[in-house]
């Protein structure tokens, strides 16, 4: 998800090119401003709190004061949070571009400051393979290299426009997941958001290399850009991990984003059950993310980052509750009617940081 787009959820009218120049853009170059980049910070974290999110893999801008605050603020909760400031040094305004130098030296700095401080880890971020020279991605690359336990972040064949772009800009790359492979940013801690429009060669390599796609079912139906195959996930063994993608998502709320995910699902004659969907909520996510050694279940001697959720916060949920003949049903129902209503309270390594008043 992207912090820096929380103001301008619901953006009208757009597809994925077109709404990144017209609202994406202009928002994130406020977050130059450190006071305004805390304030957003603080309203990011507390929407996640609120909708029973305890760990978070989130974008940040090109500056670095918008990273420093989303870490100030979670590290003031205990709250594990993944982030990185975004590398993009071409085709953006030039009011938000680094250079491929910049950003190698700005990351760096970054992850030496905050990666593996208390609960915080750090991500390369490239924002997607257009806005990078080779010269960037050369040197996203090298920090991986360096810092080899570090994630990195960034969209994958989210757009057929966008995808026919790269083929552009890189053709000598067999394929978009093949620029990122050959600058050597996948692996067991590589995250690529969407990943809607692949081939099996794509999917083979995502296996081979243990990487990570992040199903985004909002924000892929709102801005039109295809539906995820989760079934070509599990074909292929490709971790997977359920994203928001605030903001071209619309919700901050897991359940209504499984409720998402299940119709789009259902559209390519795929039932998503109950168990499978928050399987990828809880600790599928947790594997996605390679933190399933610390969280994502209640065995013992993980951290307790857990949230207690009411079923029946509405007259129809109370209703369909009391009709349901098994777990499996009490979870569909929750996952189709539920939303920030149904999370009683939020705790982040076992300290009670959200009630619903």
């Amino acid at each position: 998800m992207h912090y820096p787009q929380s103001e301008m959820v619901g953006a009208y009218g757009e597809q994925l090119l077109e709404w990144l120049n017209n609202y994406v853009f202009p928002t994130e170059a406020r977050y130059k401003d450190k006071d305004y980049a805390k304030e957003m910070s603080e309203f990011f974290i507390n929407q996640l709190l609120r909708n029973g999110t305890t760990t978070a893999l989130v974008f940040g801008t090109v500056h670095p004061e918008s990273v420093d605050s989303l870490f100030e603020v979670a590290q003031h909760l205990r709250m594990r949070i993944i982030a990185g400031k975004v590398m993009m040094d071409r085709n953006a305004p030039d009011y938000l571009l680094d250079t491929a130098e910049s950003s190698y030296q700005e990351t760096k700095a970054l992850i030496d400051k905050w990666h593996g401080k208390d609960r915080l880890l750090y991500a390369i971020t490239p924002r997607f393979a257009p806005t990078s020279t080779p010269e960037q991605l050369t040197l996203a690359g090298r920090l991986k290299e360096e810092y080899p336990d570090v994630y990195v972040h960034t969209h994958l064949c989210e757009n057929k426009n966008e995808i026919s772009w790269v083929r552009d800009l890189y053709p000598d790359r067999s394929s978009y997941l093949d620029v990122y492979h050959h600058y050597g940013l996948t692996g067991s801690k590589s995250v690529f958001a969407h990943s809607i429009h692949l081939d099996d060669c794509d999917w083979d390599c995502l296996y081979k290399t243990d990487s990570t796609v992040a199903f985004c079912p909002t924000s892929n139906l709102y801005l039109g850009s295809g539906l995820f195959k989760l079934q070509k996930a599990w074909e292929h063994k490709v971790k997977v991990g359920i994203g928001t993608d605030i903001g071209a998502g619309t919700t901050f709320n897991i359940l209504q984003t499984m409720n998402e995910a299940y119709k789009v699902m259902q559209m390519q004659e795929y039932k998503l059950s109950a168990f499978e969907a928050f399987y990828h909520a809880t600790l599928g996510g947790a594997k996605s993310l390679s933190l399933d050694h610390a969280i994502g279940n209640f065995d013992v001697g993980k951290e307790a980052d857990f949230v207690v959720i009411d079923p029946c916060t509405t007259p129809l949920q109370q209703l369909r509750f009391d009709n349901s003949k098994n777990l499996a049903d009490e979870l569909f129902v929750l996952m189709t009617l539920g939303d920030d209503r149904s999370i009683y309270r939020t705790y982040v390594d076992g300290r009670l940081v959200y009630t619903r008043s």
